[in-house]
Formats: C-alpha cells, structure tokens, sequence
C-alpha cells in the first residue's frame, strides 16, 4: 500500500496525496498519513508562527533511516497557488542568484509541505512583506546545544540565566525543547538593523560564558563544548534559520520541537521530562493553548546593549 495515493480539498486546493502508507519512523511504525494528520491537528497553533517566513523544508522521502535533504527552491515544483517569495541565495557570492522559497500561509500549504515527506520546517527571525520585501528581524532566538555529557537538563539551566538577563532588559521570553537535544530561548523585538539580533545575542552568550566558564561555551569549536552549554547566538544571523514551533524532527522517533512552560523548566531533572511526542503536543496544546503565543504580540525594542554587558564596563 505503500503507494497509496488520494486526492483531497483543503480549504478549496485540491492536492493529491502519496504514499500514505509509507513509513518514515521505522522504529515506530509512524506512516506518511501520520505526519499529515499531525500537522492538520497541530495547524491552529503552527500556522502563525510560520506565516510570512520563507520555509526552509528538511525532507526524509524514504524515512528517517534514509537520506534526507534540505528544500528551499519551492519553484520548481509549487503548484501555481502556493506563495512563492524570490529573495536572494544565502550561498551566493555574486547577491545575483535567487531562491523562490515557499510560504506557509494556510492549511494547505502546510499540506502539501508534509505530503513532500518534509518533517521538518525550518524557518528565518524575520518575516516578508506583502511585495515580498525582506522585514527587520522581530524575533532574537538563542540556540542553546549541550555538548555531552551535558544534556537538556543542563539547557534549562542556561535557559533560565537567559530569562534573567533579558530581563534586566524589559525584554519576556519564551522556551521550547528543539525536539533534539537542546532548547532555545525567543523573544519578540523590534530593529532598525539586521544585525542588532546578532550582536546582542553575542554580547548576552558571552557574559553567560564568563560569569558561567564551567557550564556555558560562547564559541563553536566542539572541543570547547564537551559537558557544556553551547549558546549559539549566530542564529540570528538572517541567513539562518531555526526549527519552528511545534515542527516534527527527523529523528529516530517523531519527536516534536515543543513550547514549555518556565516551571517545567525549572523542574526537568531527567531528559526524559522534555521529550514529547504528537499525541503529547496535541494534548498540551487541547489544555494550555499555545505557549508561545507571546511571539505573536507585543514587540520589545531591542536596546544597543544587554544591561549586563553595560554594568560589566563600569
């Protein structure tokens, strides 16, 4: 059965779904139709997190056990609704070349993303205008990727030395699990300049590197993480992009990229406490809502410099 294929409407586009019956979690037996399902259900909460980003699709067409490759050029195959915004390449020397990126504005869109086998959608801080101009970033994301044997537990403690210096800075966050190993920090914010995200987020992983020099590591070198905290603040690099919210990973198990709460964070003491499944996202979000909801609100301007690189000056 496994190709298997049906022609559905959703919300008025008619896309012809294959392979249903494919499995792309071996170890679990999760189908093709599965992951389908779960990004219909979950699309309530997903949608506005991915709307006006350019998707960067991470597809696994045999499975998870199988090659996997990066789709971001949706032109080549998009059908002649879905939106399509050209930007330039991040690869690109010349700034000649384009890529046509696709973006997720509806519950069809995000259909046809998950019929592609595309598990993972992987998203920019900033978002495109109606013309299709690139935005400012309005997020600063910190990527926070423990080197063994340094696990999410120790992530959470990061996170939380995160919480407290931004907010010194008038600046809310929120936290999700990466649906990996890690965890990463957001907050909403408003930049006159592409780079503000970048430098500040430096400057706050660097204090966290000196006050923390036995837990944190501002830098990438692998050998400087070993039972450390990587905060990786070149996220926000606008080239970049990170895992959205709610997201499967291609994993071994369908794992999700899942919102926490602040408390769950402070009681993790086992990775264990931090990896949930589809059925557990959709049971989170049936009784909580969406946790990350306060990146759709209120803005925050980001200042020059983090408070605490400030006072260290004086």
């Amino acid at each position: 059965m496994a190709g298997h294929s049906v022609t559905v409407d959703v919300d008025g586009r008619r896309l012809r779904l294959s392979n249903l019956d494919k499995v792309l979690y071996p170890d679990t037996g999760f189908r093709k139709g599965e992951v389908i399902d779960y990004y219909t259900r979950i699309a309530p909460v997903l949608l506005p997190h991915l709307a006006d980003r350019p998707l960067s699709l991470h597809r696994w067409p045999d499975g998870v056990g199988g090659q996997s490759f990066w789709d971001k050029d949706a032109s080549r195959h998009a059908p002649d609704w879905l939106r399509v915004v050209r930007l330039p390449s991040p690869g690109s020397s010349s700034g000649n070349e384009e890529v046509g990126y696709a973006v997720v504005d509806g519950l069809a869109a995000l259909v046809w993303a998950a019929n592609l086998a595309g598990l993972e959608l992987h998203v920019p801080q900033w978002t495109v205008g109606p013309r299709d101009g690139r935005r400012e970033p309005d997020l600063v994301v910190f990527d926070l990727d423990p080197g063994a044997p340094a696990t999410v537990v120790e992530c959470g403690r990061v996170a939380e030395a995160v919480r407290e210096v931004l907010a010194e800075d008038g600046l809310d966050c929120v936290v999700k699990t990466s649906g990996s190993k890690g965890m990463q920090v957001y907050a909403p914010v408003q930049v006159r300049d592409a780079a503000r995200t970048s430098e500040y987020a430096r400057q706050v992983a660097e204090h966290l590197a000196a006050q923390r020099p036995g837990e944190v590591v501002a830098v990438m070198a692998k050998a400087r993480r070993g039972g450390k905290v990587f905060v990786d603040w070149s996220q926000n690099n606008p080239a970049k992009t990170t895992v959205a919210p709610y997201s499967l990973r291609g994993r071994s198990q369908p794992t999700v990229s899942t919102p926490i709460s602040w408390n769950e964070v402070a009681d993790c003491r086992d990775p264990e406490d931090l990896v949930f499944g589809v059925d557990d996202v959709i049971e989170r979000v049936s009784h909580d809502g969406d946790l990350f909801g306060a990146l759709l609100g209120e803005r925050y301007r980001l200042p020059a410099r983090p408070r605490v690189a400030r006072d260290r000056k004086r």
